[in-house]
């Protein structure tokens, strides 16, 4: 039998999928990028052999998770269209798409609510004066601009995951502001599931050289969290950026509830590799808590969806619910 919810963690059985990675934001700290023109963009034969492969694997969620294309790039439609495409190819085959590919206008969001059963943009952080410092040659990280997305991700009824990027120069002022802004979205809306708190860890190929975000300050910053955001947002945390054990149980502890999609590679922190399933379970049984997959959508969103992705999203429901039961049924 499983333990009861609130000794519960949840992680998602996910895979990325990559339609490019050309971006012509350059954020000093990422690890991603490649500059536009550099990249062959995935086509949809080579997706098909990838999600066959991950699905006998067991993945459900599929990440598409893209460079950005300029707003008023001629490759922007095509852009746009391959991911739809990526995303409709992933359902044909039974998974669940997740896209999360920069600031999109509202006809474009219109446009993949139709093919995702959520959708995310990190918010990272609401204060201006990063884009003096790490997103000086990053225009799509103007804070503005990433809270329109966030509220029209409410509006049009789209189950939502953002996040806080932590260690890039902000000031824990600013991440209170942050929290705040998540926080009123989420009052209006009711939109978002979750809220990543994503600790900077440098990586080879970024050319800033800011430190790794401090163990003590996220448990603080996720106490925080848990007191400033509404109760129906779930905290997440990456488990391959906080990899001591008893770091891990602590955030837990402080008020983290989810481990993100779990698959073979994180593609923004490609320096960082999941830990094996088998190692966080038994670092988590040390505590008490038991390890659960989940869905890229919570049932409290289900009505929200497509009828044909509804569908799908209850077989697979039924599917869980045999072998662990729904975590997310309230």
């Amino acid at each position: 039998m499983p333990l009861p919810t609130t000794a519960t963690v949840t992680y998602s059985p996910a895979y990325t999928l990559v339609p490019t990675y050309e971006c012509f934001n350059r954020c000093a700290y990422c690890n991603f990028r490649v500059d536009p023109g550099e990249d062959v963009w995935l086509s949809l034969s080579e997706a098909e052999t990838q999600l066959r492969r991950v699905r006998s694997q067991g993945a459900i969620e599929i990440l598409l998770l893209s460079g950005e294309v300029h707003p008023r790039s001629l490759q922007r439609v095509d852009w746009l269209q391959r991911i739809s495409d990526l995303a409709e190819l992933a359902l044909s085959l039974g998974l669940l798409p997740h896209t999360n590919v920069g600031p999109l206008t509202f006809e474009e969001m219109s446009q993949l609510k139709a093919v995702n059963v959520s959708m995310g943009l990190m918010l990272e952080q609401v204060t201006p004066k990063l884009l003096e410092t790490v997103h000086r040659h990053a225009p799509s990280k103007v804070p503005q601009l990433r809270l329109q997305q966030l509220a029209w991700a409410g509006e049009l009824q789209i189950p939502f995951t953002t996040g806080l990027l932590l260690g890039i120069g902000e000031t824990p002022g600013d991440r209170w502001a942050t929290l705040e802004a998540i926080a009123q979205l989420q009052e209006r809306w009711g939109h978002i599931q979750e809220v990543i708190l994503q600790p900077h860890s440098p990586g080879q190929s970024q050319v800033w050289q800011g430190a790794t975000f401090a163990a003590e300050e996220l448990v603080e910053v996720i106490a925080t969290a848990r007191q400033i955001l509404p109760d129906g947002i779930t905290l997440q945390i990456p488990p391959n950026l906080v990899q001591q054990p008893d770091l891990l149980l602590a955030c837990l502890a402080a008020g983290a509830r989810d481990l993100g999609g779990i698959g073979p590679r994180d593609e923004v922190n490609p320096d960082y590799s999941h830990p094996e399933l088998e190692t966080l379970t038994a670092i988590l049984a040390r505590e008490g808590w038991q390890l659960v997959p989940r869905l890229p959508v919570y049932p409290k969103y289900d009505h929200w969806l497509p009828k044909r992705l509804q569908t799908l999203v209850q077989q697979w429901r039924s599917t869980l619910q045999t072998q662990v039961g729904d975590v997310h049924s309230n």
